[in-house]
């Protein structure tokens, strides 16, 4: 009832923070998918682990207890496109990071083509042009399903390409004043 007494973070600092070669992976991970700050890094890697947590809870279960949760599970990776049709619990231990941050919305938006960097599509995302399903969306973190990726498009015309710009016309040069002594 109500709201929650204390909002709580949605990932986990690294235990170790400043340790060098995992600052250089995350920044290289940072730049390639054009991430706002290392904590976009972090909550994608909190929602993997839970994945992970899942799998590993479900094969410690008997086949018999194992089958009703299996499929529920299975099937959230999937409709992400995460994981394959074919896949299986096994599967879900070996995913990265990498795989869930392909299926942002950011990044779906360069593969495609509607933007030309990360940078940009990140800002037409922001700034209300792009929609999925014929609605705008906001948020460059959204996770699209391979549903939604069939609609993903613009919500209204823009253009894209580069203006030069306009050089300034030549006129007669401005006259400097001579002080008169």
């Amino acid at each position: 009832m109500g709201d929650p007494p204390k909002l709580r973070n949605k990932f986990e600092r690294p235990k170790r923070l400043w340790d060098s070669d995992r600052l250089e992976h995350d920044n290289t991970m940072k730049k390639e998918y054009g991430l706002k700050n290392m904590r976009e890094l972090w909550i994608s890697d909190s929602e993997l682990r839970k994945s992970r947590r899942e799998a590993r809870r479900l094969l410690s279960l008997s086949e018999k207890d194992r089958k009703k949760d299996e499929r529920k599970v299975l099937q959230k990776l999937i409709n992400l496109g995460i994981l394959k049709e074919t896949s299986v619990v096994d599967d879900m231990l070996g995913l990265k990071v990498r795989d869930l941050l392909e299926r942002r919305l950011q990044t779906l938006v360069v593969r495609k083509g509607l933007a030309k960097t990360m940078r940009q599509s990140r800002q037409l995302i922001t700034h209300g042009f792009i929609a999925l399903e014929g609605r705008r969306v906001h948020s460059p973190s959204h996770l699209v399903g391979t549903k939604e990726e069939a609609t993903l498009g613009y919500s209204r015309q823009i253009d894209l390409s580069v203006k030069e710009p306009a050089e300034k016309a030549e006129g007669p040069a401005p006259k400097s004043e001579e002080k008169v002594l």
